[in-house]
């Protein structure tokens, strides 16, 4: 394999497990592919036709991965709704975010999700889930949030997330709004766009909608994305309406397999946990939203103990998954009043389960500074105070770094960001038109 480009004199940290840290090492990009890691001086011997950049003792790492957000939440920022300040989850859906959703035109949906996509190159993010609701303006929707995702030149995974709470013609529009995307997904090939089958979450879907997304072309395939047992109340409503805890109703239902994304898991019980393990399913964790709409603890340690795939995001509180990295081990502390959790367990989900997560959609490696992987990779203004190595990296990439740290980001083989500045977009201006669009839209929420 040919070498295009030497980023050398770093400090490599892949995440990866094993995890490898190389002092004075480098990373040598061919086209859109890692080629070789190793150490500068090996690897300029090595491939001496190729460019060479000199980080400058800058940590190297895999750009970070964000298993599930909602790019087009950005708009409820600053946003102050009339009505009783809400004490549960469902009167903040109700209040706030579906509020604002319903209101949603194409150009916000394309606007609010350029600004997202420009903070997530910019805290080092790379690749993103995205659950995406705008029911009156389902239609074409995800093509918006796809052209935003090409502008930025970011990997996404996009889906609309179908739900009941607009009324059955509402419904219907978001899985024709699935299954043609996903269809297009096939069509397209591109590298950076995948696509899954959205669900809102059993708490606003009757059975009889769930079994119609179930059953749509190219669905299972994709596998469902759909918020799981988050609040208390999605565990009451299905126990009293159906007889069973969430994640059993939706097992029952044929939503499970290997591709779908069971997102918060919070209130679920040990025989959940086993269906979860059984049928392969990836959860995302996602602390800093759980924190913010005081919904409880995950059952983390049981799940992963157990064999259950758990990977990191945000759900759209932020476009920092450092942040959420962080949060993970700290909550984790907490919960368990424990200083020795989440050391382990925080950087799993971020890095190895995530990237397990991407491979159930992308046929090359993510998440990992590893030949034959994607050149998808960040270089980090670190300077680390006390030796970094293979085994203390979790104390200084968890407690140490943080976005506001990403000098560079690379999607690709291709700088989106240098040297803290966008490559090929106009932050300042879209930024002025995303303060325009959202006084407008706070008007009519």
């Amino acid at each position: 394999m040919g070498a295009d480009l030497i980023l050398g004199n770093g400090v490599v940290v892949d995440c990866g497990y094993p995890a490898q840290v190389i002092e004075g090492g480098g990373v040598v990009i061919s086209g859109e592919i890692i080629a070789d890691v190793g150490r500068t001086e090996e690897l300029r011997r090595k491939y001496p036709e190729a460019g060479f950049e000199d980080v400058g003792g800058r940590l190297i790492m895999p750009g970070m991965m964000c298993a599930h957000t909602h790019l087009c939440r950005v708009f409820a920022r600053g946003m102050q709704p009339d009505g009783p300040p809400a004490k549960v989850l469902s009167k903040v859906l109700e209040g706030s975010w579906w509020r604002l959703d319903r209101k949603l035109t194409e150009e916000d949906i394309w606007t609010s999700a350029m600004m997202s996509l420009i903070w997530c190159v910019r805290n080092g993010i790379t690749t993103v889930f995205d659950h995406h609701h705008s029911p009156n303006a389902a239609f074409g929707s995800l093509d918006a949030i796809a052209d935003a995702v090409a502008r930025v030149g970011i990997r996404a995974s996009l889906s609309y997330e179908v739900s009941d709470f607009d009324g059955p013609d509402a419904a219907d529009e978001g899985i024709r709004e699935n299954v043609r995307f996903i269809e297009r997904c096939k069509r397209m090939k591109s590298p950076l766009i995948r696509a899954n089958f959205g669900l809102q979450g059993s708490l606003t879907l009757s059975n009889e909608t769930i079994r119609k997304c179930v059953e749509a072309p190219g669905a299972v395939e994709a596998g469902f994305h759909i918020h799981t047992a988050e609040g208390i109340e999605d565990l009451i409503r299905s126990i009293r309406r159906y007889g069973k805890p969430v994640v059993k109703r939706l097992d029952d239902l044929g939503v499970w397999n290997d591709r779908s994304l069971a997102v918060h898991c919070v209130h679920i019980n040990s025989e959940e946990i086993e269906i979860l393990r059984e049928r392969d399913v990836s959860v995302v964790h996602c602390p800093e939203s759980n924190m913010g709409n005081a919904v409880g603890d995950a059952p983390i340690l049981e799940m992963i103990s157990r064999g259950v795939r758990v990977g990191l995001g945000t759900d759209g509180c932020s476009c920092g998954m450092f942040e959420s990295l962080k949060a993970a081990d700290l909550l984790l502390k907490h919960k368990e009043a424990d200083p020795q959790v989440g050391w382990i367990e925080a950087p799993l989900m971020a890095f190895r389960n995530n990237s397990a997560i991407l491979a159930k959609q992308w046929d090359v490696p993510l998440g990992m500074l590893k030949p034959g992987a994607y050149a998808d990779l960040i270089i980090v203004d670190y300077w680390a105070p006390t030796p970094i190595d293979d085994n203390n990296w979790r104390s200084h990439v968890t407690m140490g770094v943080t976005g506001g740290m990403v000098d560079s980001t690379m999607v690709n083989g291709r700088f989106l960001m240098r040297h803290r500045e966008l490559v090929a977009i106009d932050e300042r201006e879209i930024a002025a038109k995303s303060r325009k669009l959202a006084r407008e839209l706070w008007k009519k929420v």
